[in-house]
């Protein structure tokens, strides 16, 4: 379980191919220092579990099905992912709750900057932003963030100036692809409504 606060951005130090799946090694700094064998990483909003540690550099094992579903398949060398540890009992919640499950992918189809503040548009499947809401929560490649408003096939979040500096949503451009997980609350409440069925006793 995650909170969607990235702790640092990691940069993919290698890529090696495994059978169908690939070794995905990332150098970084702070989440190294207390990281084990076994721990489970968000990876831009996808749970991984690291596999081996070798000083700053952490590798994971992602399949063919998480490389096909998610955006981690479409990294390369230099690339830069946002990371974040696991939830501990007794940590602040400061974002929403994550699963670090992957529902889909949302496509970059407008940017607008105002000064040190954007705003981005995404198109998504209709099936996640019927559980997507004005002012409830979504995560983008493992960043918890407030949805302005939300349509048929896209919604809208506002970034402020510190979360263009420190995830990688600050170097989305129109076309990019994010990963996308919406709330846990409203996946409940979308399939209790669904398996409700209609009272025919009145009738």
């Amino acid at each position: 379980m995650f909170t969607g606060l990235v702790e640092e951005m990691g940069e993919v130090h290698a890529l090696e191919v495994e059978g169908s799946g690939v070794r995905i090694v990332l150098r970084t700094s702070l989440v190294a220092q207390d990281a084990a064998v076994g721990d489970s990483i968000s990876v831009n909003g996808c749970c991984l579990t690291v596999v081996k540690i070798d000083q700053n550099l952490l590798s994971f094992e992602a399949g063919s099905e998480t490389l096909s579903r998610t955006n981690l398949g479409r990294l390369a060398k230099g690339s830069r992912v946002n990371l974040e540890r696991s939830l501990q009992l007794g940590d602040r919640l400061g974002g929403h709750y994550v699963t670090g499950h992957i529902d889909g992918m949302g496509t970059v189809i407008k940017r607008r900057d105002d000064g040190d503040w954007s705003t981005l548009t995404f198109r998504a499947a209709a099936k996640l932003t019927r559980q997507m809401a004005p002012k409830g929560s979504v995560t983008v490649d493992g960043v918890s963030l407030t949805i302005v408003t939300a349509d048929e096939d896209r919604f809208h979040v506002a970034l402020i100036p510190h979360t263009l500096q420190q995830t990688t949503l600050g170097s989305l451009v129109v076309g990019d692809v994010a990963n996308l997980e919406t709330d846990l609350l409203a996946k409940y409440v979308q399939r209790q409504l669904e398996s409700r069925k209609p009272d025919t006793s009145i009738l």
